[in-house]
């Protein structure tokens, strides 16, 4: 296609994505709509499975671009076999495979995860999906890697087992020796009122275990709270090895007067005993709370499985859906591209980088998006604003052959040069189906972090939370 089909198909599609106004929030309930997620939701389940191995663990990546079979890559990592496990119990509750069938692939899939080797209760971050070894050396260049104990890629690999066992009765024993070593409080650092930067309540980066006693832990911890680590913070809060008050020490912004991407407003307000900075940017004229990069994984991978809007609606549920309208604008009204979603993803070229909306993070050099449009966050945005999502993703495959019948939707497309994506990635395959889990059957993933300890530790600091916007 050339620049100016571009310039031509991004006017069109444009026109087509506005016209569905801001009414169309939330709403995909005609059969016209379903029938297309249906199909999108096996496509990319097909390459969920192409991407697990015999031995039974996802892995990371395949290429889509040949005719052939597709190859897996040797890595995977906690958060790929995570994305492997969910996807699976997604998949026998939409009744594309069945219950039986579900037991197995679970089955083979925790029986690999017993095999692989832990430091600490928790898994490393990279093993060859081929035979569980930890890997030593990196397979596509040859250089070191140094094991290391991931907070944020845990806390993923724990939410797939959790969901299995709920999905699966005959595998919850199993999967409970699994899980009763994994304390999060080895990744948290306690608060400290004499010195908040030293201890400042909140959960470390991971560390590398390498050394003797904890390890050598990251020399930064993840202090934003609107990013995809507090899936870690809320699992630690419910299984009560992280105190509830560690919520109440998470960056809504950074405090005024830190070097972040635009001064906040806000205001200190005390809740539980905690003086929080409820602090929040504008963009555009819209309050919300920023993430740390600006991409849409980071605010909207936690709520698909944590009913964040239902249990915080004026707060996490606005924030939620100004986000994606600032996504939504930026793409179109910012920069004209046509076509919106940004989110970290395979470079259209190779390799791998972050791409967002800089002004709605909190990094001063934060995310940008490149006219690189990733179509996970499309699905991400469904509850949002569902009838924009799916004319985004339409002009995506119309304009460009974004999709795959075989495999789904390819992992991102520069619509800048027209360049599409040889790659799908399970993290990005993992968070489209479980979008699509839930917009076709609501709940059916949540149902592991909506009873229990969850409802009675994390819905309740949801229910207080009070968002400056």
């Amino acid at each position: 296609m050339n620049r100016r089909r571009f310039l031509t198909a991004a006017t069109a599609s444009a026109a087509a994505v506005c016209a569905t106004g801001p009414s169309a929030l939330a709403r995909t309930s005609t059969a016209s709509d379903r029938a297309p997620l249906r199909t999108w939701f096996e496509a990319t389940y097909r390459s969920i499975t192409a991407m697990t191995t015999e031995f039974g663990l996802t892995a990371d990546k395949i290429d889509v671009s040949g005719p052939g079979t597709p190859v897996p890559t040797p890595q995977t990592s906690p958060t790929n076999i995570g994305c492997g496990l969910w996807s699976t119990v997604a998949a026998a509750g939409l009744g594309v495979i069945s219950p039986s069938l579900m037991h197995d692939r679970l089955a083979r899939t925790v029986a690999a995860v017993e095999r692989l080797e832990r430091a600490h209760g928790f898994w490393f971050n990279w093993y060859d999906a081929h035979d569980g070894s930890v890997l030593t050396t990196w397979p596509e260049n040859g250089s070191t890697v140094r094991p290391f104990l991931s907070t944020v890629d845990n806390a993923w690999l724990v939410t797939g087992l959790r969901i299995a066992a709920d999905a699966d009765p005959a595998l919850r024993p199993r999967i409970a020796r699994l899980l009763e070593a994994a304390d999060w409080s080895y990744f948290y650092t306690p608060y400290d009122p004499a010195d908040p930067v030293a201890g400042p309540g909140q959960l470390r980066g991971g560390y590398w275990p390498d050394k003797p006693g904890k390890g050598e832990p990251t020399g930064h911890h993840y202090g934003a709270l609107n990013t995809e680590p507090r899936m870690a913070s809320y699992l630690g809060i419910a299984d009560g090895s992280l105190p509830a008050e560690h919520y109440w020490h998470l960056f809504r912004t950074l405090l005024p007067g830190m070097g972040q991407e635009q001064e906040p407003e806000g205001a200190y307000v005390t809740i539980d005993g905690v003086r929080v900075w409820e602090g929040h940017y504008t963009y555009r004229g819209r309050k919300l709370v920023p993430t740390w990069g600006g991409s849409m994984f980071e605010a909207l991978m936690v709520p698909l499985f944590v009913a964040e809007t239902e249990w915080s609606p004026h707060s996490w549920g606005t924030t939620h859906q100004r986000y994606v309208r600032s996504q939504i604008e930026h793409g179109l009204d910012e920069e004209r591209y046509g076509y919106w979603g940004f989110s970290p993803a395979n470079i259209p070229e190779g390799g791998y980088r972050e791409y967002g909306v800089d002004a709605i993070g909190m990094q001063e050099d934060g995310y940008h998006s490149l006219g690189v449009v990733t179509p996970h966050a499309s699905f991400l945005a469904l509850p949002q604003a569902a009838d924009e999502a799916l004319a985004n993703l339409r002009a995506l495959d119309r304009d460009f052959g974004a999709y795959d019948d075989r495999y789904g939707f390819r992992d991102s497309v520069d619509v800048v040069t027209g360049r599409v994506s040889d790659f799908v990635l399970t993290l990005d395959q993992g968070m489209v189906a479980a979008a699509l889990a839930q917009q076709l059957r609501p709940g059916l993933l949540q149902r592991p972090f909506r009873t229990g300890a969850f409802r009675s530790r994390v819905r309740p600091l949801l229910g207080k939370e009070r968002f400056s916007i």
